[in-house]
C-alpha cells in the first residue's frame, strides 16, 4: 500500500485535504496551522499562499468567535445609531433649559417693571380712560340685573321619603329640585312645553299676558341688548387704549404679556363675557319609579326675548287709549330709532362718528312709570352716560 505524505510537513497521513490548483495534499494539522478549513480555498489557494498563511500563523476565529464578533459589530452599529439621538436629546435639553431660564428672567423682569415709576407714569396717563371703561363695565353689570324674578306659584313644601321594601336605586329621583325657574311636571306637560314654550312659560311660571308684563320684558330686552353690545364696545375700547400705549412698553413686556395681563396691571376691571345672566326656564319630568326623566329648557337670550315680546303683544288686550299708537321694543325698533337719530346722543350730541366705541341706548322720553308708552315719538337715542343720569326724570 502506497504511503500518503503531506506536501507541507512531509509526514505520513491517513486523512487529508486536496488543494486542486497545485494538486497537492495537506494534513489536518497543517490545515489548523493555516487558520482552519474556513481559511483555505481548495480551488483558489496555491501551495505558496498556504505556506504564507502558515508562516504568518493566521488564527481565524471559530464559528463561536464569529458569532461573538457579529454581536460586537451589531453593538458598535447600535452605538453609532444612538449617537444622533443623544445629540437630539442634548439639543432638546438645551432648549428646555434656555426656555425655563428665559421664563424665570421674564417673570423677574416683569415683576420689577410693573412696580417701576416708568410704568406708573404710563398708568397715570391713561387713568381717565381706565375709569371711563370701568364705569361702563359697572353699568353693563347693572343692565344684566334687569330681569324681574317672576315668582312661581307657591305650592308649599313637602318631604319625600322612600319606604319601599326593595332596594330600588331610582337614580332619576335625584334630578327633582325645587327652584323658582324649575317646574316639575308630567311627561305630557314637558312634551307640550317643547312644542309651545312661550305658552307654557306664561302658564306655569306665573307670567300674566298683560301690558305690565309686556312692558317689563321689553325693558329686559332693551337692557340685555345694550349689555351685549356694550361688552363688545368695551372690549374694543380697551384693546385700542392698550395698543396705543404698547409703543411705550419694553420689547419683552409688549411681546410676552397678554392683553388681559396688561389690562389688569393698568387697572381695568375684568369684563364678564359669559351669558349666564340670561334667565332659563326648565320643565322637568321624572317618572314615578325614578328610572327615567326628561327636561325641556328655554333660555331667554336676545333672540328668544325678541320673539317672546312679539308673542305677548299678540295675546295682550291693550287699552283702547294706546291701541294703534304703541310699538314693540324689539331689536328692530331699537336699530330704527338709532338710525333715525343718526347714531347721535340727543342730549350731549356725542356720536359713534366722534367716539366709535360709544354705547348708545334707547330711552323713553316720558318714562313708562309716568304714563309714557313705547312709540317712536316717545323714544330717543341717548349715550349710556346721559341715559344713566336721566333715569326716570321727565320735564313736562
Amino acid at each position: 500500500m502506497k504511503k500518503v505524505v503531506c506536501d507541507f510537513c512531509n509526514k505520513t497521513i491517513f486523512s487529508y485535504y486536496k488543494i486542486k490548483r497545485d494538486n497537492c495534499l495537506i494534513c489536518e494539522k497543517c490545515v489548523k496551522k493555516a487558520g482552519g478549513v474556513n481559511n483555505i480555498n481548495q480551488f483558489l489557494d496555491t501551495k505558496e499562499t498556504i505556506l504564507e498563511k502558515m508562516k504568518n500563523n493566521y488564527n481565524f476565529p471559530s464559528t463561536k468567535n464569529n458569532n461573538q464578533n457579529v454581536l460586537k459589530n451589531q453593538e458598535n452599529e447600535s452605538n453609532c445609531f444612538l449617537k444622533p439621538i443623544h445629540i437630539v436629546i442634548m439639543v432638546i435639553l438645551l432648549f428646555v433649559t434656555a426656555g425655563i431660564g428665559s421664563l424665570v428672567y421674564y417673570l423677574i423682569y416683569s415683576s420689577l417693571y410693573f412696580k417701576s415709576k416708568y410704568f406708573f407714569d404710563i398708568k397715570n396717563s391713561i387713568q381717565k380712560n381706565t375709569d371711563e371703561c370701568n364705569d361702563l363695565n359697572n353699568h353693563i353689570e347693572e343692565l344684566k340685573n334687569a330681569y324681574i324674578n317672576f315668582q312661581q306659584i307657591d305650592y308649599g313644601n313637602a318631604t319625600y321619603i322612600d319606604n319601599s321594601s326593595y332596594n330600588y336605586k331610582r337614580p332619576e329621583l335625584k334630578k327633582i329640585k325645587n327652584s323658582k325657574n324649575i317646574y316639575n311636571c308630567s311627561l305630557t306637560v314637558c312634551r307640550n312645553a317643547q312644542q309651545q314654550p312661550f305658552k307654557y312659560i306664561c302658564k306655569y311660571f306665573n307670567i300674566k299676558p298683560n301690558e305690565e308684563s309686556l312692558e317689563q320684558f321689553e325693558k329686559i330686552l332693551n337692557d340685555f341688548s345694550a349689555a351685549e353690545q356694550g361688552k363688545e364696545l368695551l372690549k374694543n375700547e380697551r384693546t385700542k387704549i392698550i395698543n396705543n400705549i404698547k409703543l411705550k412698553l419694553p420689547f419683552l413686556i409688549k411681546t410676552f404679556s397678554s392683553e388681559n395681563t396688561l389690562a389688569k396691571k393698568l387697572g381695568f376691571n375684568q369684563i364678564d363675557f359669559s351669558q349666564l345672566y340670561f334667565p332659563m326656564f326648565v320643565f322637568q319630568y321624572v317618572s314615578a319609579g325614578g328610572n327615567s326623566s326628561m327636561s325641556c329648557k328655554i333660555t331667554f337670550d336676545i333672540h328668544n326675548l325678541d320673539r317672546f315680546v312679539t308673542y305677548l303683544s299678540q295675546i295682550v288686550k291693550f287699552k283702547k287709549s294706546v291701541q294703534g299708537q304703541r310699538a314693540l321694543m324689539t331689536s328692530t325698533l331699537r336699530e330704527k330709532i338709532k338710525k333715525r337719530d343718526n347714531y347721535t346722543c340727543q342730549n350731549c350730541k356725542n356720536s359713534i362718528f366722534i367716539e366709535p366705541n360709544l354705547l348708545l341706548e334707547i330711552d323713553h322720553i316720558k318714562p313708562l312709570s309716568k304714563g309714557g308708552i313705547t312709540s317712536e315719538e316717545n323714544l330717543q337715542t341717548l349715550c349710556w352716560k346721559c341715559n344713566r343720569n336721566k333715569g326716570n326724570k321727565y320735564n313736562e
